[in-house]
């Protein structure tokens, strides 16, 4: 089932809805949307979870304003969404970009009916170098991509995937990612990469009070595996989930590991 639901005036996010069960909350990284989870939606159901993806402004199906892409209205958004839907006791799971969102949420808005986290490959504390956190990308590299994404947006993106598996896929799968990426709408992919290259979480990640499985790629090009380093540091009752054989895609490099931990993980 979908939903469109109105977090501003003017501006309504698509929500995918599938499912009975205790709600699981899924946001995506850049520049993908919902549809990244389809082989969570298509297990996690029969194990009694409602699965709940929802399209970030500026991405899937959701509206495309031209402004308000900081983590702070994006977490606001998530916020609306889960009101809207009336949800209780959550588990809030963000990937890469969409895990740095859920961080702001957590901190921002009191952990608000979120009762366990999952940060997959997570953009965090800062997806560029800071003083704080020597890893990562430069700013002047993210500057290059926004650059790129102003002149040809498809091959910028096809140039980000080469760094996104350490497995090979299909060449079909890859057409398919790809596909949701460029799905995304223009304005979105920049301004989030804005926010990307700008923001930061150091001060929000002791904020964060409840149980948090930090799952992450050994072989994460995208964000270094480095981040959870400092993750685990800060975040209290944390705990770490290595995959060996991954990239920045740990969902796909391997998936029935994924599936298994994040199941183990829900259930405990």
């Amino acid at each position: 089932m979908g939903h469109y639901i109105e977090v501003e005036k003017n501006v309504k996010l698509y929500v995918e809805d599938i499912g009975e069960g205790k709600p699981v909350v899924f946001i995506h990284g850049w520049p993908l949307n919902h549809k990244m989870f389809e082989y969570q939606y298509n297990q996690f159901p029969k194990e009694g979870y409602r699965c709940i993806g929802i399209d970030l402004r500026g991405y899937g199906k959701s509206d495309t304003p031209w402004e308000n892409y900081s983590y702070d209205r994006m977490a606001d958004d998530i916020h609306a969404v889960i009101d809207a839907l009336k949800l209780e006791v959550i588990t809030l799971i963000g990937f890469s970009v969409g895990g740095a969102i859920s961080i702001r949420y957590m901190a921002r808005h009191s952990c608000h009916k979120v009762v366990k986290l999952v940060l997959i490959g997570a953009a965090a504390p800062s997806f560029t170098q800071q003083d704080h956190n020597p890893y990562g990308s430069k700013k002047e590299e993210v500057n290059e991509t926004l650059a790129a994404t102003c002149v040809d947006r498809p091959k910028m993106i096809a140039t980000f995937e080469k760094n996104f598996l350490a497995t090979k896929v299909s060449v079909p799968f890859g057409d398919w990612l790809h596909g949701l990426s460029v799905e995304a709408s223009g304005v979105g992919t920049i301004k989030l990469l804005e926010s990307l290259r700008d923001e930061d979480l150091s001060e929000d990640l002791p904020k964060i009070q409840t149980p948090t499985a930090i799952f992450h790629g050994m072989l994460d090009k995208i964000c270094p595996f480095e981040f959870t380093k400092i993750m685990h540091e800060h975040i209290q009752n944390s705990k770490l989930i290595r995959f060996e054989q991954s990239g920045h895609g740990l969902l796909f490099d391997e998936q029935e590991k994924f599936n298994n931990e994040l199941i183990g993980f829900l259930r405990n």
